[in-house]
């Protein structure tokens, strides 16, 4: 509270295969405008590795087991849960995001919701993108190597569309929490695969 205001910038890129067992990561952290984290690497989930291997910092890694989830095929994992009516569902997750590693995810799925209620109308959001089944969400985030009995690092509210979009989030830590709001969404054109 004493200290005076800044600007975080966090950008993340990730591309995964489609079957889930390849996984590329960079993540770059800037505090008013100076680089301060940076992360980069692969992961793979196969029978003969299951690992994480870091070239930015050279020397980090992580073991994996190979019911680790990477994002997408967690998303689409709580999509098919979401659609079964499931209401709870438990994964270890790896994202590349820091040098903490694998986390433990518990989701809550609760009722569905009208995804495109709050959102506000602009040109840089494609509206039809909205117009899908959305539900309520919240998620506890948990360390993977900590007791079993330890407290969440984090929590997450969102509005999660059947097409993966999430409308909106707010994510409560100890001392404060964020609101995320979405501001901008676009429809790529569909690949051609001849």
């Amino acid at each position: 509270a004493d200290s005076p205001g800044m600007e975080i910038t966090s950008d993340f890129s990730t591309y995964e295969s489609f079957d889930g067992e390849t996984f590329n990561f960079t993540a770059k952290r800037k505090r008013n405008d100076q680089v301060y984290q940076e992360f980069r690497g692969m992961a793979e989930l196969n029978n003969e590795e299951a690992n994480a291997i870091f070239s930015i910092p050279e020397d980090l890694s992580f073991d994996l087991s190979e019911s680790t989830f990477f994002p997408m095929r967690h998303t689409v994992k709580m999509i098919q849960k979401a659609l079964n009516q499931d209401k709870f569902f438990n994964a270890v997750v790896f994202d590349g995001s820091d040098d903490e590693g694998p986390v433990i995810i518990n989701t809550f799925i609760g009722d569905p919701t009208d995804g495109a209620k709050g959102v506000k109308k602009s040109e840089s959001i494609d509206h039809s993108l909205l117009k899908t089944d959305a539900w309520n969400i919240r998620m506890a985030v948990f360390p993977e190597q900590e007791e079993e009995e330890s407290a969440s690092d984090y929590e997450m509210s969102v509005v999660f569309h059947e097409n993966g979009v999430i409308s909106d989030m707010m994510v409560d830590y100890d001392d404060f929490a964020v609101t995320q709001k979405l501001v901008a969404l676009e429809k790529l054109d569909q690949a051609s695969c001849n």
